[in-house]
């Protein structure tokens, strides 16, 4: 999202109020300026450089055009491992709050001390930065990129698999969605919830709306205007679009919502009986945790229908031992599924502890006749 939002430059506080973090002036940097930056892509523009004084030429005291760059970070991460400061600066080429400049410098203070040697060209450079802000908005990254000079890097696409799961993905998968953590609201039932994707992720970058930009743009204005009506009706709309600001430890993270149909499973509708207790048990599985979802389709519904996984469990195979959830043989003929459902029949867990549960696809469809008879009646 970062060409469109690189072109809004603004500070959020202005005039007093909000979170107020010193800056500093540097007294003496790099006195080249740069050519225009060169980024890795054509669609890319470049975006503003870094205003640094000229006071003297460059010395033979190993910072050249090519380091400039390099050297200013070095000396701003310095500056800020002893006054906790962050160039003033920064922010006309970002967007976020000071609050979160400081942590910006903090993580990249701590990847400079774990790096070794230090990083000694742009190249690594903007790599160390990149990686350690890795999870801030793309503009951001950009901008912060953009101020010290560096190219923005090409990093490969993300595997679709960890070191837990295999490096060849099943036949069928479509996709992989690496998810922010799960809020427990989002969870509807056993066997359903709604996921977030933050927008950096490399899958999702190149497909975010321009309306969607559009809308960030204008309510990062009104947040700075301290117009809170407008900024929340934007939240709305944004919602409305299918995405979602989230704050996660102080950052402000764009991202994309996905409803999920967990496949093979049919779990207990919320208003059946056991329908609260299995959705508790999926609760306590993934709520407040990031899952990785192997996509395979979308429903009639438009539900992303996969398999799931978080702390290396695989999620559908407790929910079918522990009774909470049936197997759903009319869409999934997966043997290892009917195999846990009858161990935990014949174990009467969960749900199994009842004589005769009624099925969920059964309650559902009485619910439908129900309705349908209403209607007619009416």
């Amino acid at each position: 999202m970062g060409n469109i939002l690189r072109c809004f430059k603004g500070e959020e506080d202005h005039g007093g109020g909000g979170d107020h973090y010193p800056y500093y002036r540097p007294t003496s940097g790099p006195s080249y300026q740069p050519p225009p930056q060169q980024h890795c892509s054509d669609d890319q523009p470049a975006a503003a450089s870094r205003p640094r004084p000229h006071q003297q030429t460059l010395g033979p005291h190993g910072v050249t055009p090519a380091t400039a760059g390099v050297a200013a970070l070095a000396q701003d991460l310095r500056n800020f491992e002893s006054t906790s400061m962050v160039p003033e600066a920064l922010g006309q080429n970002v967007t976020s709050s000071k609050k979160a400049q400081v942590k910006w410098y903090r993580n990249m203070l701590e990847a400079y001390k774990n790096t070794m040697p230090p990083p000694k060209t742009s190249a690594e450079a903007a790599h160390l930065v990149a990686t350690a802000l890795s999870r801030i908005q793309r503009a951001d990254l950009e901008g912060i990129l953009a101020f010290y000079n560096l190219s923005i890097p090409s990093f490969p696409a993300a595997s679709a698999s960890s070191d837990n799961h295999p490096s060849a993905l099943p036949e069928g998968i479509q996709f992989v969605l690496n998810t922010l953590p799960v809020n427990n609201k989002c969870i509807g039932d056993g066997d359903g919830f709604t996921a977030y994707v933050d927008t950096t992720n490399p899958r999702e970058s190149a497909n975010v709306p321009l309306e969607v930009h559009e809308l960030v743009i204008a309510r990062t204005q009104a947040h700075i205007d301290r117009d809170y009506q407008t900024a929340n009706a934007l939240l709305s709309s944004l919602d409305e679009a299918g995405y979602k600001i989230i704050n996660i430890s102080g950052e402000e993270i764009l991202a994309r919502k996905y409803r999920i149909r967990m496949r093979g499973i049919d779990a207990p509708e919320l208003k059946m009986p056991y329908g609260k207790e299995s959705r508790n048990a999926l609760v306590k599985l993934i709520g407040g945790k990031c899952v990785t979802i192997y996509v395979y389709e979308q429903d009639q519904f438009e539900r992303y229908v996969g398999d799931i996984y978080c702390d290396n469990v695989f999620i559908q195979e407790q929910m079918l031992k522990s009774g909470h959830a049936w197997h759903f043989k009319t869409y999934d003929k997966r043997p290892e599924f009917a195999k846990w459902e009858r161990e935990a029949r014949a174990a009467h867990q969960g749900l199994w502890a009842s004589e005769n549960p009624e099925k969920p696809w059964d309650w559902r469809r009485n619910q439908r006749n129900a309705r349908h008879d209403a209607i007619q009646v009416y």
